[in-house]
Formats: structure tokens, C-alpha cells, sequence
């Protein structure tokens, strides 16, 4: 069994759920606002297979292929990639939203590794992606208040 690494970032948005949900869940205006998944293509139904292009904090870009695991309105997103051989490498990202007094948003920006290579990948993913998480969730917030 192989542990899981997480990154998770947290953020506290001046907006009511509906609002964040739709900005969240609109990723044709993503090349837009987006410091991270540059790009995400394709429908956000269950079972689902989308693009995203991401770009790390050091300007590597990437594309992945993966399968939408939850789309709950209002409340989160879930995808989930996988690398390699069954067992080698998964990320599984998750938008979690929840709803504070004030019509504000907590957003929980999260990605759950899995995999044999994860031990190995542990301080690169700690540098290079959980950065661009924080960029991702603030300019979301920007985009919130233009």
C-alpha cells in the first residue's frame, strides 16, 4: 500500500457558493484569470474525461487526461489523473466548497498523490505545484471582485 501525499491550500472568498461554483466551473474564461490549469476542455459531467494544461510554479507546462469523479453544484469538483501504469502516479484534485456567514466561501483547493512514484516526487510537487495552487486561488478571488 502506498502513502498519500496531499497538497491542499485553503482560501476565504467574499462571494456567495453559487457564484464561486460559477466561476469555478466556467473553464472556457480560465486562459483568462487562471495561473495554473491554463486550460480545462471538455464537459464537468461524472464519468467524463476533460483536458487541463497546467503550468507549474517553474513555467513547465503539462496536459492531463482526467476522469471527472464528482460534480456536486455548490459544493465540489473532483477529478482524477492517472499516470503511467496502474500504481505508478494519481492525482486526485478536488475543489471543496463551503459556505460561511456573511455570503462567503471557504474554498479547499486539494490534490491527493497516490502512487509508487510519489515518494519520489514529494519535494518536487511541494515546490513546484502547491505555489501555483495559491496563485490559482487568489487570482480566483480576483476574479471574483472585478
Amino acid at each position: 500500500m502506498t502513502k498519500v501525499f496531499a497538497v491542499r491550500t485553503t482560501i476565504d472568498l467574499d462571494a456567495p457558493l453559487a457564484e464561486v461554483w460559477r466561476v469555478l466551473t466556467d473553464s472556457a474564461a480560465y486562459p483568462a484569470w487562471n495561473p495554473f490549469i491554463l486550460s480545462l476542455t471538455g464537459e464537468l459531467t461524472v464519468g467524463s474525461t476533460v483536458t487541463t494544461r497546467i503550468r507549474d510554479a517553474e513555467g513547465k507546462e503539462r496536459t492531463f487526461t482526467p476522469k471527472v469523479l464528482v460534480v456536486d453544484p455548490n459544493r465540489e469538483l473532483t477529478w482524477l489523473s492517472r499516470i503511467g501504469f496502474g500504481g505508478l502516479f494519481d492525482g486526485k484534485h478536488l475543489f471543496r466548497l463551503e459556505e460561511l456567514p456573511g455570503e462567503r466561501t471557504r474554498l479547499v483547493n486539494d490534490e491527493e498523490f497516490r502512487g509508487l512514484a510519489v515518494p519520489f516526487l514529494r519535494s518536487m510537487l511541494r515546490r513546484t505545484i502547491e505555489p501555483q495552487f495559491a496563485a490559482m486561488n487568489n487570482a480566483l478571488a480576483a476574479q471574483l471582485n472585478s
